[in-house]
């Protein structure tokens, strides 16, 4: 991913953009087939010399353009003919956010197979599902890894669909009118990029197209601090039902030899913070003055290789995460029994409304019996047992059956097979 934003590869996309318009330009006649054949043979720079230039100039391309028409000769009068600077950068932008894109696509599918491993081999283990932080009833570990798997199924979605939107090229001029370049060059040259001719721009290609780029990128880098928070929760010692791999004579703490923290999922919540500051600024760059100002250029330099180049490596980082995740089912279990069955309540007030009772007063009833269980420590199934409305009316075999996990687990393949991850 780094490779795709140094300076030099950029320079090396400016050259190659130049050089196809001046085929493109000779294919229709408009330029001597033998000066476009010499500028795809002599044409070079060296990026020493740009940056030479340019402290004379101010200007990145021009400085670029001299340098290169040392080395090409008289054939460079066509170089740049009819072009904008914004042709080159945008263009060049649009070619490095979709080969960004690209690696992005793999990274996501790379992490989906890791976590698919992981809910397949935890498909039935069972452990307490928490809303608020606090019990709530059984799922399984397998569960929560197919609900990971789906959500990064979105992202590969949202990024594969920001990436066609992204993935536009121009070559029409000072503010877009093509009136020293045929839109048939600006077609030619975009397909020979594999990009897509804008349908209409300005000096510049309409920032809006990588605000939604940046904002796909955020919102994935959200989706990875929701899992690195998730498991960082579930690192806890009082909780401690996965742990991030900790390697032989890695150290947690400069002060207490006995830490083993969740820096992994730290990093990653933190990262994503910068993303996310990126794709408001994104959005601040899509208001600009009439055609093309040039406000947003500044921030681009900053935002899209950054961005790119962070995402990459949070995706690869979290898959290495997973792919290494302790898991431990007998603290899952041993913290399924904290509350000693209270997980059982709706299943028991379900009952009661079945049999008859208003809902209000199976409510009350089983909310009486749980709190019994809060207060006092005995298991839910005594407590139950005690209130009189259930005892009377539901029988010792629908009390047990009530109480088991059984129900929570009837529809866990169904769920798998509709994931694809059966």
């Amino acid at each position: 991913m780094r490779s795709l934003w140094t300076e030099q590869r950029k320079l090396e996309i400016w050259l190659e953009i130049e050089i196809l318009v001046c085929e493109a330009l000779a294919k229709l006649g408009r330029i001597p087939l033998h000066d476009a054949r010499t500028i795809r043979e002599r044409a070079a720079f060296e990026i020493e010399q740009v940056h030479a230039i340019e402290a004379r100039t101010h200007h990145d391309v021009i400085a670029f353009l001299e340098n290169v028409a040392v080395h090409v000769g008289p054939a460079a009068r066509w170089i740049h003919q009819g072009l904008t600077s914004s042709d080159l950068l945008d263009t060049t932008l649009a070619y490095q956010m979709t080969q960004s894109a690209d690696l992005l696509l793999t990274d996501i599918q790379n992490l989906r197979t890791a976590v698919a491993e992981k809910a397949k081999k935890h498909r039935l283990t069972p452990m307490i599902g928490r809303s608020h932080g606090i019990h709530a009833e059984p799922i399984t570990f397998g569960l929560k890894m197919a609900l990971m798997y789906d959500e990064f199924g979105r992202a590969e979605e949202r990024l594969q669909q920001a990436k066609e939107r992204i993935r536009v090229g121009k070559i029409s001029g000072a503010v877009g009118t093509h009136a020293h370049l045929d839109p048939a060059i600006e077609k030619i040259v975009c397909e020979r990029l594999n990009l897509r001719p804008a349908t209409l721009s300005t000096q510049i290609i309409q920032r809006d197209r990588h605000a939604d780029f940046l904002c796909a990128l955020a919102v994935t880098a959200s989706s990875i601090d929701r899992w690195a928070t998730e498991f960082r929760h579930l690192q806890r010692t009082e909780v401690l039902e996965v742990e991030e791999f900790f390697e032989e004579g890695q150290k947690g703490s400069s002060a207490m030899p006995h830490k083993r923290n969740p820096i992994t999922g730290e990093r990653l919540s933190g990262l994503a913070r910068v993303i996310r500051g990126n794709a408001v600024a994104a959005m601040e760059n899509v208001a600009l003055w009439h055609e093309r100002d040039i406000s947003h250029s500044s921030v681009e330099r900053i935002i899209l290789p950054d961005s790119c180049t962070l995402l990459d490596y949070m995706l690869v980082t979290l898959r290495k995460l997973v792919a290494g995740l302790c898991v431990y089912p007998e603290n899952m279990e041993r913290n399924l029994s904290l509350t000693r069955g209270l997980y059982a309540s709706q299943s028991i007030l379900l009952l009661l409304t079945k049999k008859g009772f208003a809902r209000k007063e199976a409510y009350e009833a089983v909310q009486r019996a749980a709190m019994r269980t809060w207060k006092e420590g005995i298991p839910f199934a005594e407590s139950l047992r005690q209130e009189p409305l259930i005892h009377t009316n539901l029988s010792q075999e629908e009390i047990a059956s009530a109480c088991s996990t059984t129900s929570h687990f009837l529809h866990v393949d169904d769920k798998f097979r509709l994931l694809g991850i059966d």
